[in-house]
């Protein structure tokens, strides 16, 4: 009986291992690709990869990281990703550095934390993702060094984020059904690129984001006040509104944007009157969440 017992033992270890470990993108992912600096430049403001990676408090400085992102779990520091071949991605291979952006895979073959959305970017096109990698390399080097995360057992345990993406990395669309061309090109720059959940949706106990509350309006994890919701049932303001709101900062009411959305305000208003109409389409297609 023992010896049973030690080899269903041995083989639920084995089949954690195997299903737990980290799985970077294949080798023919950007096979017959070519990246474009000008079109990743775009993908850049619209992934909002400058808010959280460069310098706290250095505006348009380079992407030397180090701002921190309080958790349930422990607060993350944001990495460098500037091109310098020994703090930053210099060194990377694109493949290595796509497999980083959407599948949290380190170049050494550990899990990153999902700190980092790659469970969103995961849903990005492969041509967006290696025009992104073409316009990070343009961009100045910073020998700045990471700065550690400062997380605790048992979360300090990598490998058990593998467990965790089998959880909650799933690829399918939150809004679906019979689209517009706009909402699709909404709903790709919302879930796929702009990670606009990973801030306005409510997590479970694990920090998987819950997707019956979609945009529905969460805490602040740094404690101050409240992230609103952008579904129809809290935010009532119309397609126009929105896009204006997203190009300008200013609200129906001649408010302004605050807090985190002046970064992403920032970032939108880079991109074309077309995609910020189609984010608009998006949220009002969205569930109302009340």
């Amino acid at each position: 009986m023992w010896r049973w017992l030690a080899v269903v033992l041995l083989v639920s270890v084995a089949a954690g291992l195997l299903l737990t470990r980290a799985s970077p993108l294949p080798a023919g992912s950007f096979e017959g690709l070519t990246g474009d600096v000008d079109r990743g430049e775009i993908t850049f403001a619209a992934a909002g990869c400058a808010s959280c990676h460069r310098a706290p408090e250095v505006a348009d400085g380079p992407l030397s990281g180090g701002q921190a992102f309080p958790s349930d779990f422990g607060t993350f520091y944001a990495p460098n990703i500037s091109p310098d071949p020994a703090q930053g991605i210099g060194g990377w291979t694109d493949l290595q550095l796509a497999s980083a952006i959407q599948r949290g895979v380190s170049p050494g073959g550990q899990h990153y934390y999902p700190a980092f959305p790659y469970t969103t970017y995961q849903k990005a096109a492969p041509q967006d993702v290696l025009d992104l990698i073409s316009y990070l390399r343009t961009l100045p080097p910073d020998a700045t060094p990471n700065r550690a995360h400062d997380v605790g057992f048992p979360f300090n345990i990598r490998r058990s984020l593998g467990g965790w993406k089998l959880l909650f990395g799933g690829d399918d669309w939150v809004l679906t059904g019979d689209l517009s061309a706009e909402q699709t090109r909404g709903r790709y720059l919302v879930e796929a690129l702009g990670h606009c959940a990973e801030c306005h949706t409510p997590r479970n106990a694990l920090g998987g984001l819950d997707r019956r509350a979609w945009l529905a309006g969460a805490p602040n994890p740094s404690g101050e006040g409240r992230i609103p919701n952008i579904t129809p049932g809290g935010l009532d303001w119309s397609s126009g509104e929105i896009a204006e709101y997203l190009n300008s900062g200013f609200t129906p009411d001649f408010d302004t944007a605050g807090g985190e959305m002046v970064d992403v305000i920032s970032n939108t208003t880079q991109l074309s009157d077309a995609d910020r109409a189609a984010i608009a389409a998006y949220l009002k297609a969205v569930p109302v969440v009340e």
